[in-house]
């Protein structure tokens, strides 16, 4: 048997001179409504490119979409809990300290906050929760393509994708509509992620308090995925013209911003209500101490942060392997039923520390690598270890210390489907129908401190579509592709 499949939302393959015109089309009309990106192989601050993305809306259960929505809100809950619980955090990070510089380093970060305060005991959570449909199940039924939807990870940094995942489906009822399906575009869902994610700042914002205070965005020194990130500045002036939206990165921040007595954080002449992080989840953001210097400074004033350095902490693959352990969801989600929900939406999580289950795990992904991905502490894409690869890295690093740096998963096995890929730089190429395989991103918007949860709520959706031979899906890193679901 191979993989199940899905069908298409629309017979295929599409009769040539009709795909040639539609895909024409859709290049057009994705470029003018502004999925885009800065092309990453000859950048240019005033050239623009499509954002590559699927010719066709992706089919999802809608089952299992509604499920995933409904869901958020306990996810949400969950990592604010987490986040705020020093002694879960410290216990599950504990071995990958000692071996990921990085993760130690913001630990450290976590600490020194710790011991000397903050002004800010709120935080904004913008958190994204990806899950993928498994069709590897043992209970999986001989009609179906899927058995349940299983999650990939939790993101509570930088959680992308606000306006690219809202103007995918945008592309499609296009799509559709030119077609001459308008009866199908009733099964793709709303999607106000991007309103959503913008409005949670701006009640961040006015929680703060001062009407002049602006929204810090913290931004990479080069901005590919530009689209994304502005949408969301454009989007906050729009549901609130007063609002401004300032742009810096780590490093200017580290030379323009300082703290007045009171602890309010000031930027040039600005004084910051909300901090965004778009950049510093990865070692490059941090060149040098100064911008370590910087974080620092963010985090001890009493501008309202999104992250907090502990939800950053939260959203560490480590401790979302620590949260599948047996009897510790209980201690965050006191409800059964919550506690319920949340754990049968876990695959496999092992930890590989130097332990009798890290022995059995490093066994296990050795054995069998197919099974299985191996995930540093990282975010970003392209990160991630699979089949052949892990026995070459899990294979030199297994009697090592080193191994703790990373948690092992099981693999899971999407259904594929058909549709056609679309990325820049081809021309007049002809299109084929290839397999794909899908992500789907649910968003959520959580604000509280330690004992009070203030706001909590889901708010839309992405999908990420990638070609079913491929491992890594980022669009923004180049491999996978922009979609939206079709609901059935």
């Amino acid at each position: 048997m191979g993989t199940p499949r899905l069908d298409t939302c629309v017979p295929m393959p599409i009769e040539q001179e009709e795909l040639e015109a539609l895909v024409d089309k859709a290049k057009d009309w994705a470029l003018m409504h502004g999925a885009g990106m800065r092309p990453m192989d000859a950048y240019d601050a005033d050239g623009m490119r499509f954002a590559p993305f699927v010719l066709l809306p992706s089919t999802f259960p809608k089952s299992e979409f509604d499920r995933a929505v409904q869901l958020q809100v306990v996810i949400n809950e969950l990592f604010h809990k987490v986040a705020h619980c020093h002694e879960f955090l410290l216990e599950s990070l504990r071995s990958t300290l000692e071996v990921d510089p990085f993760t130690a380093k913001l630990f450290n970060l976590y600490e020194t906050i710790r011991r000397e305060g903050t002004a800010q005991k709120l935080s904004l959570g913008l958190i994204r929760s990806d899950l993928m449909l498994e069709s590897g199940c043992p209970l999986l039924g001989k009609c179906s393509a899927y058995c349940c939807w299983k999650q990939v990870e939790v993101n509570t940094i930088a959680s992308g994708f606000g306006w690219l995942g809202p103007i995918s489906s945008g592309i499609h009822r296009y799509v559709l509509s030119e077609m001459g399906y308008q009866e199908k575009l009733k099964h793709l869902p709303d999607n106000n992620a991007l309103q959503g994610l913008c409005s949670g700042m701006l009640k961040a914002w006015e929680i703060y308090g001062q009407p002049k205070a602006v929204i810090l965005f913290v931004v990479e020194p080069v901005t590919y995925n530009i689209c994304d990130q502005r949408f969301h500045e454009f989007e906050i002036r729009r549901l609130n013209p007063s609002v401004k939206v300032v742009r810096k990165t780590l490093t200017q921040l580290a030379e323009q911003a300082r703290l007045e007595k009171d602890k309010r954080l000031i930027v040039g002449k600005d004084e910051v209500a909300v901090v965004y992080y778009r950049s510093g989840y990865k070692p490059d953001d941090y060149p040098s101490e100064i911008e370590w210097d910087a974080r620092l400074l963010i985090e001890k004033s009493r501008a309202i942060k999104c992250p907090t350095i502990q939800y950053h902490l939260a959203g560490t693959k480590k401790v979302q392997q620590a949260l599948a352990l047996p009897g510790v969801l209980e201690k965050f989600l006191p409800d059964a039923s919550k506690a319920g929900h949340v754990q049968k939406i876990f695959t496999g999580l092992y930890s590989l520390d130097m332990d009798e289950l890290g022995e059995k795990a490093v066994k296990m992904a050795l054995s069998e690598p197919e099974k299985f991905v191996l995930k540093p502490q990282r975010e970003g894409g392209g990160n991630n270890v699979y089949g052949k690869d892990i026995t070459d890295v899990l294979g030199k690093i297994q009697n090592s210390k080193e191994r703790s740096a990373y948690i092992l998963m099981d693999r899971i096995i999407p259904p594929v489907q058909l549709n056609y890929m679309l990325r820049p730089g081809r021309g007049n190429a002809m299109y084929e129908p290839v397999d794909v395989v899908s992500e789907l991103g649910i968003y959520g918007v959580v604000i509280g401190d330690e004992s009070t949860i203030i706001e909590n709520k889901q708010v839309g959706h992405m999908l990420r579509t990638k070609l079913a031979s491929a491992n890594e899906g980022g669009v923004a890193a180049g491999w996978g592709a922009l979609d939206s679901p079709y609901l059935f």
